[in-house]
């Protein structure tokens, strides 16, 4: 099968074959076709399959033969709008919209919060067709009458469960509220959860389900291994195993921003090379630890989980849960990181006795038992008694105290965002813009 096969115009193909893809992922073999014959659609779609050239390959399709819809002395209006939870994803859509619209008369803008508005409103003054923006900053534009969206034909919702996760539920029916009735909706998520089946009830009309790779299955190029270790030596057997094995490109996981931080110290103080990421970097930090890391400069990146959501590096090595995760889904999230498009991957988690029920809902959640592993001169200490891990806190394994960890629905809009991952079809490999963020978060 190819992409022209799908009913994508010259143009499109032309733009997909240049950045070296010729045949579509199953996700974008599915939504393609649905998309183009104008109904709605409910995609389930992990990060890494492709979704993103799934919504937009047609999108620019559909707009594209549609012609110009400008009225005459008038403005061009906005055509579709793309809501994602977070600024580096918007960012991430926008570069692959603009990146597959190459050869077609379409205008793209992005605008998300924690950078001046000001620039944004003057964009929007000139010609933008596909819209790409996080909900708080879009409702500033709303509450300003400084976009217009009375002529949106497409609407997508782009991993709706992170943006239910980050209590985005009201700011989404806000702008529903002020799009047209006749609309064409799509709507991707991860997960189905009872949230957002009842948003897809509400948005949704008589919409084809499309889902691809079933829900929480870990891929089979990932090797995973649990590293048994007393909570105060994961510090010590993390830069072990990276000397000893001489890791580069590795991704590790904390439960907190304040973790993420420590660690990253340390292993710099260790000599590896180390930054952390995570929603009270700067958007500037983040993006340089990314192009960093991207570049094999640095060594090692330290991560929340929402400030990776949508980490996308080809062939990334190594992913490593320093703490395992609160939610036994941001396991498989998390480790979805490594072993992409086919390439190998390893996946390690450094478990004290604490984590021990945290690892058995992992392994029921994944239907596998994970191969377990003891360094000699790490061996656990059987007399070390468990402690509970309280709203993300952990005494071990890097000091953190500030329980700063997953978001909480209708709390966090501090940019605890993801990573830009302009990919392709299977996602695309370009360099998202740079953005500096900030303020709101949004």
């Amino acid at each position: 099968m190819s992409f022209s096969s799908l009913g994508l115009s010259d143009e499109i193909v032309r733009a997909v074959t240049e950045h070296g893809y010729t045949v579509p992922t199953p996700i974008q073999a599915q939504a393609i076709p649905t998309v183009l014959m104008g109904g709605d659609l409910m995609g389930g779609a992990q990060t890494g399959t492709g979704k993103t050239a799934g919504f937009t390959l047609p999108i620019l399709h559909r707009l594209s033969a549609g012609g110009d819809k400008t009225p005459p002395g008038g403005h061009a209006p906005i055509r579709a709008l793309m809501l994602t939870p977070t600024r580096e994803l918007a960012a991430q859509v926008e570069e692959s919209v603009r990146t597959y619209g190459k050869y077609v008369k379409l205008k793209s803008m992005v605008m998300f919060g924690g950078v001046n508005i000001n620039p944004q409103i003057q964009r929007l003054r000139s010609r933008v067709d596909i819209l790409v923006a996080t909900p708080g900053r879009l409702l500033d534009h709303l509450q300003q009458r400084t976009v217009d969206l009375s002529h949106v034909e497409i609407l997508v919702l782009d991993e709706a469960d992170r943006m239910l996760d980050m209590g985005f539920i009201r700011d989404i029916k806000r702008v529903l509220a002020v799009l047209p009735k006749h609309r064409q909706n799509l709507l991707f998520s991860a997960t189905f959860s009872d949230e957002i089946k009842a948003l897809a009830d509400g948005l949704l009309n008589k919409p084809v389900l499309i889902e691809v790779a079933r829900r929480n299955v870990t891929a089979d190029t990932v090797a995973q291994k649990v590293y048994k270790v007393d909570r105060e030596r994961k510090r010590e057997l993390l830069t072990h195993l990276i000397k000893e094995h001489n890791w580069h490109q590795v991704l590790v996981f904390t439960r907190t921003k304040h973790g993420a931080n420590k660690l990253s110290e340390q292993l710099t103080k260790e000599g590896i090379p180390a930054l952390a990421i995570h929603g009270n970097k700067s958007q500037a930090a983040r993006t340089r630890a990314l192009s960093e890391f991207k570049g094999g400069s640095l060594q090692v990146l330290v991560a929340t989980d929402i400030a990776a959501r949508g980490i996308d590096i080809s062939e990334l090595p190594h992913v490593v849960n320093f703490e395992l995760p609160n939610v036994p889904e941001d396991y498989v999230h998390r480790i979805g990181r490594t072993g992409r498009a086919g390439s190998e991957g390893e996946a390690v988690s450094l478990v004290c006795i604490d984590e021990k029920k945290l690892l058995s809902d992992i392994e029921r959640l994944i239907k596998r038992e994970i191969p377990e592993v003891v360094v000699p001169g790490f061996e656990p200490d059987p007399s070390i008694k468990a402690e509970p891990i309280l709203n993300g806190q952990n005494r071990g394994g890097g000091g953190q105290r500030s329980g700063q960890g997953r978001a909480q629905p209708g709390g966090n809009r501090s940019g605890n965002s993801a990573a830009p991952r302009p990919r392709g079809p299977a996602g695309t490999g370009g360099k998202p813009p740079l953005h500096r963020s900030g303020g709101r978060g949004r």
